[in-house]
């Protein structure tokens, strides 16, 4: 039998998020709320995937990818600025922007519709959002991606790893077709491992499944260092 993810109270979460900078702002309103992604990463699995490094490490990506030039005032303004801008061009669609809980990049993240069931084609309703997400990262070229899949507990640990793994090659895909350099971008799945919600839960379960991006900015020391 396998083994289910426990979470904890929704008190506790939200007392534990107040340390984790998981707050997302309405650029609309100005109201704040509590990242979910936060919540179900203290009250799942925990927060390691987001917390740890860059997929594939930092250092070769930068060269990878050429980013050469100067970076410097990158973070902070104008990571804001870009916050703003995918909220605006997201805005209405389910998809959820937010800084990452150490607060060094932005995290998006796709909800259950951006995919059919058993799927890896993104639904139409989801590619002019996405050609959003695109555009800001070409007009914001000194960041590296990491599309990341996720899924529910429905059906074995194996399968839904691959699925995770297919969906996000599939968006990263599909921003490469969109003009952002594939050499900016990186892939893994996770498939059931940091469930953001309960999966005992229809509910629960489709907010498990989810593509997220994270947008890491590259500094002018980063670059100084990988070089």
């Amino acid at each position: 039998m396998k083994i289910k993810k426990m979470l904890v109270s929704t008190t506790a979460a939200v007392a534990l998020v107040g340390t984790t900078s998981a707050c997302v702002t309405d650029p609309n309103t100005g109201e704040q709320h509590i990242s979910r992604t936060a919540i179900g990463g203290i009250g799942g699995a925990g927060l390691g995937y987001l917390l740890g490094g860059l997929v594939g490490g930092k250092t070769a990506r930068i060269v990878g990818a050429g980013i050469g030039a100067a970076a410097g005032g990158y973070v902070g303004y104008r990571m804001d600025e870009q916050i703003r801008e995918l909220d605006e061009v997201t805005a209405g669609t389910g998809v959820e922007v937010s800084e990452t809980p150490n607060g060094d990049g932005i995290l998006v993240n796709f909800p259950d519709v951006t995919f059919a069931v058993n799927s890896t084609t993104i639904s139409p309703m989801m590619r002019d959002t996405l050609d959003g997400v695109a555009q800001s990262m070409i007009d914001y070229p000194n960041s590296l991606i990491d599309v990341m899949g996720h899924t529910d507990s429905t059906g074995s640990e194996q399968y839904n790893l691959d699925l995770s793994r297919r969906r996000a090659e599939s968006v990263a895909n599909y921003l490469v077709s969109r003009g952002v350099s594939r050499a900016r971008i990186e892939t893994i799945g996770y498939g059931e491992q940091y469930p953001i919600a309960d999966n005992s839960t229809e509910a629960g379960r489709s907010q498990n499944r989810r593509v997220e991006i994270r947008i890491t900015p590259i500094t002018e020391e980063d670059v100084e260092a990988a070089y």
